[in-house]
């Protein structure tokens, strides 16, 4: 009996042993995968490989964008003297310099609170654990990926290809883009894993096994090596691709989905359309203008303009009771005194409005637009139902009307490039000529399709059942 309980106990040692070079040494792993490993396997593959700086390209352009920069518009360079340049450089300078200042220090830190070093230390058991979990349980495979700025980044792939399920869920891989101040080992990847999907969780530079810093460039570069990871090195069909990004994570979600346009689709949850109006709400007024500056130079997290960037299937999930991507002066309750979501101020609203305008601009036109406003309004899943029905939502009349505007730009269309990946590339003018009514049945219809309702708060586990792949015609 003393052998068996020595036996026992050496099996324990060892194991928790191989757990702490598993968690500790992982600066000495050896590299998986280099983001430009794509030229050498990937020579008849019809995937692009990025250079370093078209990796960050979205984020700069948009970037420049929200700046106000308009390169069609601005005088050439000779226009203005060397003079007025230099005294312009001058005067920016002092915001410049605080702008820096505060990106590299307090607002890191609130944006991405993961990456402090206190943090990962107090969360060291919680994210050993995790791991333990998805290579025991699900037959994790931990790889290090190295990105074009040289980050090394964390993930862990669970492949279920071999025990697809009865629906092949195991077939699609959801590759999962964590929030501000969460782990692969213990974040969003849950839900979709324990619905039966195979999943690819990363960690943000400067979380957990990555290293760097969580800047927007960093965070596109980290985003781009572990898409052709899962295209190139795990053999996935970009067809059978699913970005699932949650809170934050819906920066590189929708940048993945932007630049690689030909991925299967996109889930959004809990996210947000910018993070200036949520950056505001919590900084002191008098610093309006330094944040601002400070957000669209260092922070530009600019989700709504890279969602419209993709002409795949999307998928909102909106969280009723959720007060931290709100801009309203919502006070939550005691936990013991529940009471209903303020979804007025919810970002996710904007950022649907901002999808449905750049789809279907006819149908959210005046009417549209109003209606589905005051659909966003409805916190309750009742009212929500009851509101749709008042309205009488000819779901079969508005399929076949979709489907009919399709079918039409399909004969239509001589240029193989205006028909992408999913179809008929976007805006679609379907919609033109429709009373009011039928607009607004319309715009109702694709407002339910687009977002879907869940009672829950922010920082609550999604369940499995409530994770959803998109909506598609």
């Amino acid at each position: 009996m003393c052998v068996i309980c020595f036996v026992k106990a050496l099996v324990h040692v060892f194991k928790i042993y191989l757990t702490a070079n598993y968690t500790y040494n992982f600066r000495g792993w050896p590299v998986d995968f280099r983001w430009d490993d794509v030229h050498a396997s990937g020579a008849g593959s019809s995937h692009r490989a990025l250079t370093c700086a078209a990796a960050a390209a979205g984020v700069w352009l948009l970037h420049d964008a929200a700046l106000g920069a308009d390169t069609l518009t601005r005088p050439p360079r000779g226009a203005r003297s060397q003079a007025q340049c230099l005294l312009q450089q001058i005067r920016e300078l002092p915001s410049q310099l605080a702008s820096y200042a505060l990106a590299h220090s307090l607002g890191r830190w609130l944006v991405y609170p993961g990456s402090m070093f206190l943090m990962t230390r107090a969360l060291l058991p919680l994210l050993q654990q995790g791991q333990e979990r998805l290579v025991e349980r699900y037959r994790g495979r931990r790889a290090k990926l190295v990105a074009c700025d040289g980050n090394e980044i964390d993930t862990m792939f669970m492949d279920r290809r071999k025990h697809p399920g009865s629906h092949g869920r195991g077939l699609r891989l959801v590759i999962c883009c964590e929030g501000n101040a969460g782990f692969y080992e213990m974040g969003c990847l849950s839900a979709p894993l324990e619905a039966g999907y195979s999943v690819l969780g990363w960690n943000h530079p400067g979380f957990g096994g990555s290293t760097g810093a969580p800047f927007p460039q960093h965070d596109a570069n980290a985003m781009d090596v572990v898409v052709k990871y899962a295209l190139h090195r795990l053999n996935f069909p970009p067809a059978h691709v699913v970005v699932y990004g949650w809170s934050i994570g819906g920066f590189t979600a929708t940048w993945a989905a932007m630049t690689y346009p030909e991925l299967g689709a996109l889930v959004l949850d809990a996210t947000f359309d910018d993070l200036v109006p949520l950056a505001l709400k919590v900084m002191p007024h008098s610093w309006k203008g330094l944040v601002v500056r400070t957000v669209r130079e260092h922070f530009n997290l600019n989700v709504a303009e890279q969602l419209c960037c993709y002409p795949g299937p999307v998928l909102l999930l909106r969280r009723t009771q959720d007060d931290v991507v709100s801009t309203s002066n919502h006070i939550s309750t005691l936990p013991s005194c529940p009471v209903e979501g303020d979804v007025e101020g919810n970002r996710g609203n904007e950022l649907l409005l901002r999808l449905l305008q750049h789809r279907y601009p006819s149908v959210m036109a005046r009417e549209g637009r109003t209606v589905v406003t005051r659909w966003l309004r409805i916190s309750n899943l009742a009212q929500e139902a009851a509101f749709y029905a008042r309205y009488r939502v000819d779901e079969e009349w508005c399929l076949a009307m979709l489907h009919s505007y399709r079918e039409r730009r399909q004969e239509e269309m001589d240029d193989a490039e205006a028909w992408g990946p999913h179809g008929p590339t976007f805006p679609w003018l379907v919609g033109q000529g429709l009373s009011a009514r039928r607009r607004r049945q319309l715009a109702l219809f694709l407002a339910r399709k687009h977002l879907k309702n869940l009672e829950a708060t922010h920082c609550s586990p999604l369940e499995p059942e409530d994770f959803q792949l998109p909506w598609g015609l």
